[in-house]
């Protein structure tokens, strides 16, 4: 595991810091905005059914813009040198490192040497992320955690379960309300700060629990979720009920994510924003 580890720590820091060019980007300089988004392979799963999932993120290299890319030349997916387009890959990107974010699955004879290059371009730029597998990047749950969390995975921890509603169709002005729950096995157990890990003195550390955090995944306009986020609760199950607000009309999808300080699971609803009855009018 640890092996195993090392050498995707050595990979997902070669992939941020060349970039599709071969350039090198520095780690030194913050920018607030004004920059691209590069995306990132962070690795293959092996299915129960025995298809692959190629695992994917990106590094939005701003540190407060959140960017918008749609699907199409500019955010597009090939398997195997033929172009997709949609493969249900982000199309708006909040600031600096989002990992594991969706998976391509591909079929159980895929070949090992073909490539899923997901590309994207932004301020001028195209970077790609090419994923194969290769198995030294094969990931794992223990791999996942300590990657997100850095702290030491709870082998008999299981991913909370998280139900959301129906899609939804609206009209400006109006809001959506939008409601997730989520139900957890209670694990990782809670502990103290010097409990688990000598090193979490040095930093504050997230209760042990289970928390709903709502996310743009694709949209034309600015959403703003109230709240975005629940409280972390232990031990007994979870609901968050959020007004919803849209900036443009459009079709988006908005992602809630339920965590239980190591493992997550996430799912999606599509709300359908209509223009506003005076704007359809004029």
């Amino acid at each position: 595991m640890r092996q195993r580890w090392a050498r995707y720590a050595a990979m997902s820091a070669a992939l941020l810091l060349i970039g599709a060019a071969g350039t090198y980007v520095s780690a030194q300089v913050q920018y607030a905005r004004g920059q691209n988004v590069a995306p990132v392979f962070e690795g293959w799963e092996h299915n129960p059914d025995g298809t692959y999932s190629m695992v994917f993120g990106y590094l939005n290299r701003n540190y407060e813009e959140e960017v918008d890319i749609p699907i199409g030349p500019d955010n597009s997916i090939a398997l195997g040198g033929e172009v997709y387009g949609d493969r249900g890959q982000p199309t708006h990107f909040y600031p600096r490192r989002q990992r594991f974010l969706f998976r391509v699955i591909v079929p159980k004879d895929w070949d090992k040497g073909q490539k899923v290059v997901w590309t994207l371009t932004s301020r001028g730029r195209t970077d790609q992320a090419k994923g194969w597998l290769q198995p030294e990047w094969e990931l794992s749950e223990g791999v996942i955690v300590e990657n997100m969390e850095g702290g030491v995975p709870d082998p008999d921890n299981k991913p909370p379960t998280i139900k959301i509603g129906s899609a939804q169709t609206i009209t400006l002005p109006n809001t959506a309300t939008l409601t997730a729950s989520a139900t957890d096995d209670g694990l990782p157990k809670p502990y103290r700060r010097n409990d688990s890990n000598p090193d979490r003195n040095a930093k504050p550390v997230r209760p042990r629990g289970v928390q709903i955090k709502w996310i743009q995944y694709r949209g034309p306009g600015k959403v703003t979720f109230d709240p975005d986020a629940s409280a972390v609760v232990y031990g007994e199950p979870i609901k968050l009920t959020s007004k919803v607000s849209f900036g443009a009309p459009g079709t988006y999808v908005l992602r809630a994510i339920a965590n239980d300080g190591q493992l997550y699971t996430s799912s999606d609803v599509t709300v359908t924003v209509n223009p506003s009855t005076s704007a359809n009018i004029h």
